[in-house]
């Protein structure tokens, strides 16, 4: 009936092998696109979050900007008031010590004629 020996393969078996073959080769290339997918979807969620940090960042700066203008003219202002309440203090002090020199000019005035009367009395 064959006329073939029994140890050739039949034609059936060698399509076989190769289709085997042919699919544990695409099994294996359909694992490593799944791993890069699933990479590249890493990557992506890893740059959005990077993305969201940056935007972050972006709104505290501008927001410390803001405080820091805020704070610089505060600074400035109290500087202001600062100079401005030394030079009164100052004026204020040179009043008191006129007034106090005045007053001891007066005492130093009136000590000495009332001293120069005692002597006088005793003189006579």
């Amino acid at each position: 009936m064959n006329d073939r020996p029994a140890s050739f393969p039949s034609p059936a078996e060698p399509i076989a092998s190769d289709i085997e073959a042919a699919t544990k080769r695409l099994m294996q290339a359909l694992d490593a696109l799944e791993s890069a997918v699933e990479r590249r979807r890493e990557a992506d969620r890893d740059e959005d979050e990077l993305a969201s940090r940056i935007q972050a960042l972006g709104a505290d700066r501008s927001r410390l900007a803001d405080e820091l203008d805020g704070s610089l003219v505060k600074s400035r202002k109290l500087e202001r008031v600062n100079r401005e309440i030394a030079e009164r203090l100052d004026g204020a002090i040179e009043t008191i010590r006129e007034v106090l020199g005045a007053a001891a000019d007066d005492e130093d005035g009136a000590e000495g004629e009332d001293g120069e009367d005692d002597d006088a009395g005793e003189n006579e």
